[in-house]
């Protein structure tokens, strides 16, 4: 994709990311505090697909969606952390015009997916409570794949809509990024041209990409919060419970984030705000996934000692 050119007959090749500080004194310590998030969230991630791999207990349906989610939450993250970080390295901090727009297509694929599989393991989870005689039916392994397939096309389908729209803008004036990475709030408010349809575009493909799954989550754990309330023992209840507690945590993190980031589009400027829920978004949420699903599930906490021993007696 090409810019266009504006009213006045000139074009941004390039954006210029001011990253999270300004000030280059910090610039080494945001390096290494990010360089540390970027290697504790890879390493978690895929120590908990590993988990899954090498654990035949972890082979069921729900920690199939897990590794899914391992792997998006390791993409997500290497989309926006290592540009960043070579930023500060060679203190240059523009990007171009088809870089930028390509980040911004990858970022909403990944976490277009990671919409719909949150909405795939709230669906597993009502599934095995609601229906636990016919769970590995209803969810067979046929029934996974098409699950992943769906997220993986209707997000695709996502992220392209909103590269083709924010490539048809006109950028001929500012080219100052006041953030980390790429994104439409910030790219809407460098825009020649009106981004009223854009934004217009953004709420309503955004009801039908985040309000949808909410809708459907919602809906799953009502049915199981019914399900568990008709379980006469206590021990039974805190066992069905504590399979969804590290799910319902993910999720409204995951949303509560998005929703603060996306639906503050009418706002005049963007402020420091937008950059901390930012590192919210491609940080925090993959970091704290595996510390979430390890922290109460004794079977995973098992499996990761398993490959951690296995990697030291091959050392």
């Amino acid at each position: 994709m090409q810019p266009k050119s504006g009213a006045n007959g000139t074009a941004i090749t390039e954006f210029i990311l001011l990253g999270l500080v300004e000030t280059p004194e910090l610039w080494p310590i945001v390096f290494v505090l990010f360089l540390f998030a970027y290697v504790v969230t890879v390493g978690g991630n895929l120590s908990i697909l590993a988990a899954i791999l090498v654990e035949p207990k972890l082979h069921t349906p729900m920690y199939f969606f897990l590794g899914n989610l391992s792997v998006l939450d390791v993409g997500c993250i290497s989309i926006t952390i290592p540009s960043m970080l070579g930023c500060l390295v060679s203190h240059k901090r523009t990007i171009p015009y088809g870089a930028c727009l390509t980040q911004l297509f990858f970022f909403h694929l990944l976490v277009g997916v990671d919409c719909f599989l949150l909405t795939a393991m709230a669906y597993d989870r009502f599934l095995a409570i609601c229906w636990p005689l016919t769970y590995s039916t209803r969810m067979s392994q046929t029934v996974q794949r098409i699950l992943v397939a769906v997220s993986w096309v209707c997000s695709f389908t996502n992220a392209l809509t909103h590269s083709v729209a924010i490539s048809t803008l006109n950028f001929c004036g500012p080219n100052v990024i006041n953030h980390f990475y790429c994104d439409l709030p910030q790219l809407f408010q460098l825009s020649c041209s009106s981004t009223q349809l854009n934004e217009l575009l953004l709420f309503a493909v955004g009801f039908i990409m985040a309000g949808t799954p909410v809708a459907l989550i919602v809906t799953s754990y009502a049915h199981v919060v019914a399900a568990v309330l008709r379980i006469s023992s206590l021990e039974g209840r805190k066992k069905a419970f504590s399979t969804c507690g590290s799910h319902l945590t993910v999720v409204a993190i995951f949303y509560g984030s998005g929703i603060f980031n996306y639906m503050r589009l009418g706002s005049a400027k963007l402020s420091n705000k937008d950059k901390a829920v930012g590192i919210f978004n491609t940080v925090i949420n993959p970091m704290l996934n595996p510390i979430i699903y390890s922290l109460r599930n004794p079977d995973v906490q098992a499996a990761l000692w398993r490959v951690l021993l296995g990697r030291w007696s091959l050392a």
